[in-house]
């Protein structure tokens, strides 16, 4: 089984949105319970709506509880920061071209999100980064095209 990297935050929003989930299957059950009692249950819209409901949850439930199960959690505010690019490292990048400079936090896929500046590990962009070390100048190919930033901090927070 193939371990999935995953931050600590990572972690901890999948363990509450599982504790959602949960809480939830007992009211999908009484909504259930209370469908049925109306009666005919193949013309019954309530109760196909509930039970549709508990399919979903239960499948977000498996989901989530597989990802936790293979989940290699990385804590990088306990390493030492050697200016080099690893998973869950904060890296400051400036476009060579443009002087523009952009902040990302390099996390799994589940975590990504661009706007928030988190960037999954899988992109081109943290691909073209890992392993490189700060004052690096890297050359990355990205859909939009190939971009040359020079890595201007490596924080490991």
């Amino acid at each position: 089984m193939e371990k999935i990297p995953m931050t600590v935050r990572g972690e901890k929003l999948l363990r509450e949105e599982l504790e959602i989930l949960t809480k939830r299957r007992p009211l999908i059950s009484q909504a259930i319970g209370e469908a049925r009692e109306l009666g005919d249950l193949k013309e019954n819209a309530e109760y196909h709506a509930a039970r549709e409901e508990q399919g979903i949850c239960e499948a977000q439930i498996r989901d989530i509880e597989y990802k936790l199960s293979v989940a290699q959690v990385i804590d990088v505010t306990k390493m030492q920061n050697t200016g080099k690019v690893i998973f869950g490292t904060t890296v400051t990048l400036i476009d060579v071209d443009t002087e523009e400079e952009v902040t990302y936090q390099i996390v799994g896929d589940d975590e990504a999100e661009i706007k928030a500046g988190r960037i999954s590990v899988n992109s081109p962009i943290a691909r073209g980064l890992i392993g490189k070390m700060q004052d690096d100048e890297v050359t990355i190919v990205t859909p939009g095209g190939t971009r040359e930033f020079e890595i201007a901090e490596v924080a490991y927070i």
